[in-house]
């Protein structure tokens, strides 16, 4: 943490300041995305905060503790900043309503998680500071799991946020984050049943999948790459896992 004052750059590809591990071709950098939502009822999950991400976040959070501001205030601050927004979150909003998590948390929708200053909605990845391979970002090659510096932090971080929000509902966003949470699911460290497996990725670039998904467009019309039938699918098993969990 100590890093982000000390470093003149705000560029974590370019400041060996904010190295935390490296291992041959695989770069660790520190960000500021250390502060975790206690509060929430939401967890969603990337694999690991980008360039782009990491350079906003790193500004903010110089820019919070050169104000005064103390620093475990500037790192919920700073990761607040990269939040979804706009479209991203309408999407994500719509998906979660029609599975019905809006009515396990006796919401009339789940914007309403998204309310200013609540923090029922935690942002995190499977790998919590960013992870660059060659100077590129991490997309999830080489596997996270079989290669020692990226599956510790799996086990740390993330193991520590599973602690802290058992009762969260955890959203995996892709199959490489969702197998991160399966791994800890594996471990007993987080339900399996909190894990809300094959919901689309809400990206506006992801409409024909969310339209079929969300029944607005039929799986007959949509193209061959949409895969329609495990949509459908996990809309059903979904429907049925919080269905169930709101029986408990």
């Amino acid at each position: 943490m100590a890093k982000i004052a000390r470093s003149g750059s705000i560029d974590p590809l370019a400041s060996s300041d904010l190295t935390v591990a490296q291992d041959g071709r695989i770069r660790v950098a520190y960000a500021p995305f250390d502060h975790v939502a206690t509060d929430s009822k939401l967890v969603i999950v990337g694999i690991t905060p980008g360039l782009s991400q990491a350079t906003v976040a790193l500004a903010a959070a110089r820019q919070h503790l050169a104000s005064g501001v103390d620093l475990q205030e500037a790192l919920r601050r700073a990761k607040l900043t990269a939040s979804f927004s706009g479209t991203l979150r309408s999407n994500l909003v719509a998906m979660l309503d029609s599975i019905g998590v809006h009515s396990l948390f006796d919401l009339k929708t789940t914007a309403g998680l998204f309310a200013p200053g609540a923090e029922h909605v935690h942002f995190t990845s499977a790998l919590r500071y960013p992870v660059f391979v060659d100077g590129k970002n991490y997309n999830g090659t080489p596997d996270m799991l079989k290669t020692p510096i990226l599956r510790q932090m799996i086990d740390t971080h993330l193991a520590e946020e599973a602690a802290l929000l058992p009762e969260a509902l955890w959203l995996p966003l892709g199959p490489k984050a969702e197998t991160a949470l399966q791994h800890l699911a594996s471990r007993g460290l987080l339900e399996k049943s909190r894990i809300l497996a094959g919901l689309p990725h809400p990206s506006g670039a992801n409409g024909e999948r969310i339209a079929v998904f969300l029944g607005k467009k039929d799986a007959d019309q949509a193209s061959r790459q949409t895969r329609p039938g495990p949509l459908l699918a996990a809309y059903k098993t979904l429907r049925k896992q919080i269905s169930t969990l709101k029986g408990r």
